[in-house]
């Protein structure tokens, strides 16, 4: 008695809606099914692959049958495939299994493609291989360019949306709906905060870096879109993820090798942004600035007060630590000159404890005056009220929304109670289904933004103002060196000493009212750019007034 030869068959379609929507399967199951049956095989398993390209390996049933393939004893002797496309469409990948399979005793057959194992069978195959593989790089190629329009055009071609946005239906195109991405007033408040955080912190904090600021959304529970906590990837893709200031971009990785892509070759999605670009990029400069591999961690965290922000009016270099009589006297000199000598730069050396002192009281008696910063807010009131407005705005919008949709709902049951409407109508099923989910969403939206709204309820008023700055002041002269060093450097974004007698302090009037700001009310950005230069003199407790030639530039 002849013992049958054991089969496996393996059926696989590309897109996981095929598998779905049972299009590919189940008919390539069925003629499997039937040819081992014809054939006399004992079909003893079948692999099934939903939904996975057959340009590389990495398919977990492929990977499966493989393994079954070449243990010893194999599991079994034939692997049926409907055409050797199901199984690969990399002619070198192909050719590489099916010798792979050769070595344990295993033959592939193709069911639409019936070949021998002579040479003339072999170059046919790889024939056939190599226009499979052709045929799947034109199809993706195809598909990518008209993916890439359809991003261009302001519409999203799937996958999870990023946090702060939704999606929701755009335009009605033949049969299909497109789809677009709008903004989730919940979950876009949270982007706003990260990036607050990271620009300002919190008021009792200066800017903070991507492990505190995720340590913090831990700690006040503000959870994840799925409910889960805050990692270091998570806030750092926000902090840099351009779609917040609304450009969204698609296709800028290879899906194989996950390198990135040229810009050119991105396709540019327009979509509501959350932030304004200006935060934006001050973020971008900071998470800059932080990076190891452009300033050392001692000079963000370490204890001398200056450090990676204090350069040589002269040459431009850094002032570094410099100590003299064994650690005594500590000073900030120019970098270039300790290396290089007088040639090198003419900079001097400034005792660190008067320089601390001198840009430390100047920044509390001149800058963080309540009545320069009342003017300066102006412009952030009126922020403020645009902000609550869009508020109310969107929550009016919401309630509306779950209004009309629950009055349709009551006249569809109306119309069924009166024998108007059939139930057993599917259509009708649908649209109350449809109806009853926009009501809940639109509820929990509006749930979600009454709580939200209630962060903007404080108005920035004088007596606000002098509160704050005096708080700002207090801070400033904290025992607390990294809080200090904080706070300063987002006051004073450079800080350049000339000779030791004249500096000169490149403050941002964004970053002055985002940190002002930060303690009462999570404000963002604000605009304007300024600077001031007041001149020092040695020997003396603090900075003196500049001349009236010399201006100034933050009362204008």
């Amino acid at each position: 008695m002849t013992i049958p030869q054991r089969a496996a068959l393996y059926v696989r379609v590309s897109a996981a809606r095929q598998a779905e929507h049972d299009v590919s399967i189940p008919d390539q199951r069925r003629q499997g099914e039937a040819y081992a049956l014809a054939c006399g095989y004992e079909l003893v398993e079948t692999f099934v692959e939903p939904g996975a390209t057959a340009t590389d390996d990495r398919r977990p049933a492929f990977q499966r049958m493989i393994e079954a393939a070449i243990q010893k004893p194999p599991a079994f002797d034939v692997i049926l495939v409907h055409s050797f496309s199901r199984f690969f469409r990399d002619q070198f990948q192909l050719e590489f299994y099916i010798r792979k399979l050769a070595r344990s005793g295993v033959k592939l057959i193709s069911l639409t493609q019936q070949l021998g194992d002579d040479p003339m069978s072999n170059m046919i195959r790889q024939i056939m291989a190599l226009f499979d593989e052709y045929q799947s790089r034109e199809n993706g190629k195809h598909t990518l360019r008209a993916m890439n329009e359809n991003a261009r055009q302001g519409f999203w071609n799937g996958s999870l949306a990023p946090i702060g946005y939704r999606i929701v239906d755009a335009e009605q195109r033949g049969s299909k709906m497109k789809k677009a991405l709008a903004i989730d007033p919940v979950q876009a408040e949270t982007v706003r905060l990260i990036f607050q955080l990271a620009s300002t912190g919190t008021g009792e904090t200066g800017p903070m870096g991507v492990k505190s600021i995720a340590t913090y959304l831990n700690d006040k529970a503000l959870r994840t879109r799925d409910g889960g906590k805050w990692g270091l990837g998570a806030v750092h893709q926000i902090l840099t993820r351009e779609t917040y200031i609304g450009r969204h971009r698609f296709n800028t990785r290879d899906h194989k090798t996950r390198t990135r892509k040229p810009v050119e070759d991105h396709a540019v999605m327009a979509v509501p942004a959350i932030i304004e670009e200006e935060l934006f990029q001050t973020v971008q400069a900071r998470l800059k600035a932080r990076a190891p591999q452009l300033m050392a961690p001692r000079a963000v965290s370490g204890p001398n007060l200056l450090t990676g922000i204090c350069f040589c009016g002269s040459c431009g270099g850094a002032m570094t630590l410099r100590t003299g009589k064994g650690g005594a006297y500590r000073y900030y000199a120019c970098s270039t000159r300790a290396r290089q000598g007088e040639a090198g730069c003419p900079g001097s050396a400034v005792p660190m404890e008067t320089l601390d002192r001198a840009i430390t009281e100047h920044l509390s008696k001149r800058l963080l005056d309540p009545r320069r910063m009342m003017t300066i807010l102006e412009a952030l009131i009126e922020r403020r009220e645009a902000r609550a407005g869009r508020m109310q705005a969107h929550l009016a919008e919401t309630r509306k929304r779950a209004s009309e949709a629950e009055a349709r709902l009551v006249r569809l049951y109306h119309a069924i109670e009166n024998g108007i409407a059939d139930m057993n109508d599917p259509s009708l099923k649908d649209r109350i289904a449809e109806l009853t989910a926009t009501r809940d969403q639109a509820q929990a939206d509006a749930a979600r933004l009454e709580t939200t709204s209630s962060h903007y309820k404080p108005v920035v008023t004088p007596a606000a103002i002098k509160q704050l700055t005096k708080a700002a002041r207090t801070r400033m002269k904290s025992h607390d060196t990294g809080f200090r060093r904080d706070y300063i450097r987002t006051l004073a974004g450079r800080i350049e000493v000339t000779n030791g007698k004249y500096i000169r302090i490149t403050a941002s009037r964004t970053t002055l009212l985002q940190m002002l700001t930060a303690a009462s009310g999570r404000e963002t950005a604000v605009p304007g750019v300024t600077s001031f230069i007041p001149k020092w003199r040695t020997h003396q407790d603090s900075n003196l007034r500049p001349s009236p030639s010399e201006g100034d530039a933050l009362s204008s």
